[in-house]
């Protein structure tokens, strides 16, 4: 049988968003704008601007040294230095690439990059102190600075505002719903109730917690050479004090030094980052498959928005997309930050090349984050509490009064409490007037008898208002 070879599956599109509809990954394409805080920072340019920064701090830092081949800068040159890294933009990382296409090196580029900025400078002095630009480094001295860099900017910049935005979101929510009753669901099944406001407290509480693990991890980094041991610094300027120096340097870029490396830096800080982003996550995760569930038990409505479709047949349907949108993109970003959080602290001997490629994905991981962040926090916009199907749901569960029934038997010593209300109640539809009759006929002090024939579904929430309401005085 002739078969037809197929024809190559290429696609030219003119026009604004071509090259958004063109996009292999959701994040360039359909989301792009969701995550435009990132690109400075986690994309290619942001990895090459940070390259800049760490070389530049390193130059300096010489020029301070005594070096008598390399005289102490004048400010003049220190803050032309300082303005190559602040100014550092879109066509200069389009030179570097230039530069790369030739050299092969990432690296190497932007060493030549700068020395090319050093010789057009006009200062006589940066011109020359060329042949210190990336002097006694390698590359991986360069790289694990720039992504400690970037990782602490995505961080700060954009990912703790939008985390605080949630936690805010979520103290909204519990402030105004701290007392209202609301059925709980152990196994699916009704269950001692609560309040909605305590939900969501428990809710912010973990993320809060996660939050502040998250803002806990310091990223430490290196600039000892070749294999960590300062080899090539020692022979060239054996009088210096090489560990006090590359302190003195990442402390300037708000790093810590990390002493004891390979050639790379272990990763173990990034993998520790990655673990504390991903339990942000799980949180998230957690509570959007509950709204979702609310939802669906008519708990919560969703404020309807004009010209919106919920479904393409069905009219009548507010899909909780947003919930949906960010449970989806927490997975695949959780996906990627525990890949990464295995894969980089492992290194075949003093270093082999396979971190790199993964180190590319960290705008992938931390924008599917942040894009569900996003969904989240408009998924919580929308809800509207829905107060009669919540009253609704405890009107027809006075089985739940069971429990505290039973309880106050077992005080008294009343025989088999816990039996005698398991076949009052299990298998059977209870009402008001079942658990009173049985209430009634208790031999039990008329204080507490009083006690248990006032109590409802909606009232018996314990402390719940009380914990939320403190959830609220924490931020």
């Amino acid at each position: 049988m002739k078969t037809t070879k197929p024809e190559p599956s290429t696609v030219e599109i003119a026009g604004v968003g071509a090259s958004e509809l063109l996009a292999l990954s959701p994040l360039d394409g359909r989301y792009s704008q969701k995550v435009n805080g990132l690109r400075a920072l986690l994309s290619e340019y942001g990895l090459i601007r940070f390259r800049v920064q760490a070389e530049i701090a390193w130059l300096i830092g010489l020029s301070d040294l005594d070096i008598p081949e390399l005289p102490e800068f004048s400010q003049g040159a220190r803050d032309t230095l300082t303005t190559w890294a602040k100014a550092f933009s879109p066509e200069d990382a389009a030179r570097i690439k230039q530069i790369e296409s030739q050299t092969n090196h990432d690296v190497k580029a932007v060493e030549y990059f700068l020395k090319e900025k050093a010789q057009a400078s006009g200062l006589a002095e940066l011109t020359k102190a060329a042949e210190f630009i990336h002097f006694a480094c390698t590359s991986e001295d360069i790289n694990n600075t720039a992504h400690a860099l970037m990782l602490n900017a995505a961080r700060q910049e954009v990912m703790l505002p939008v985390i605080q935005k949630l936690v805010a979101a979520l103290a909204k929510l519990v402030e105004q719903q701290a007392g209202r009753a609301m059925l709980s669901r152990t196994h699916g099944q009704t269950a001692s109730p609560t309040t909605l406001g305590k939900e969501i407290a428990n809710v912010r509480a973990r993320l809060r917690g996660a939050r502040d693990q998250f803002l806990s991890v310091k990223l430490r980094a290196k600039m000892n050479g070749a294999v960590g041991n300062y080899n090539a610094h020692v022979v060239a300027a054996p009088d210096i004090d090489w560990q006090a120096f590359t302190q003195k340097v990442l402390g300037s870029l708000d790093l810590t030094v990390n002493p004891m490396t390979t050639q790379i830096e272990p990763h173990d800080d990034m993998a520790a980052y990655f673990d504390a982003l991903a339990r942000v996550n799980t949180v998230l995760l957690d509570f959007c498959r509950d709204a979702w569930g609310y939802v669906s038990l008519g708990y919560f409505k969703q404020r309807l928005k004009e010209g919106e479709v919920g479904s393409s047949t069905m009219p009548h349907k507010v899909n909780p997309i947003d919930f949906e949108n960010a449970e989806g993109n927490l997975g695949i970003a959780n996906a990627l930050l525990r890949h990464m959080a295995d894969k980089l602290p492992v290194s075949r001997w003093q270093r082999d090349l396979s971190d790199s490629t993964v180190l590319r994905n960290l705008g992938v991981a931390l924008g599917h984050s942040l894009l569900a962040f996003d969904s989240c926090l408009k998924g919580i916009g929308k809800l509207e509490v829905n107060a009669q199907r919540l009253e609704e749901d405890l009107d027809n569960a006075w089985e739940v009064l069971a429990e505290p029934i039973q309880t106050v038997m077992r005080r008294y010593g009343l025989p088999q409490p816990y039996e005698q209300l398991k076949a009052l109640t299990r298998g059977q539809g209870m009402t008001q007037e079942t658990m009173r009759g049985f209430i009634e006929g208790l031999a039990l002090p008329e204080a507490d008898k009083a006690r248990l024939m006032a109590l409802t579904p909606g009232t018996y929430i314990g402390i719940a208002e009380k914990l939320a309401r403190a959830e609220l005085r924490k931020s």
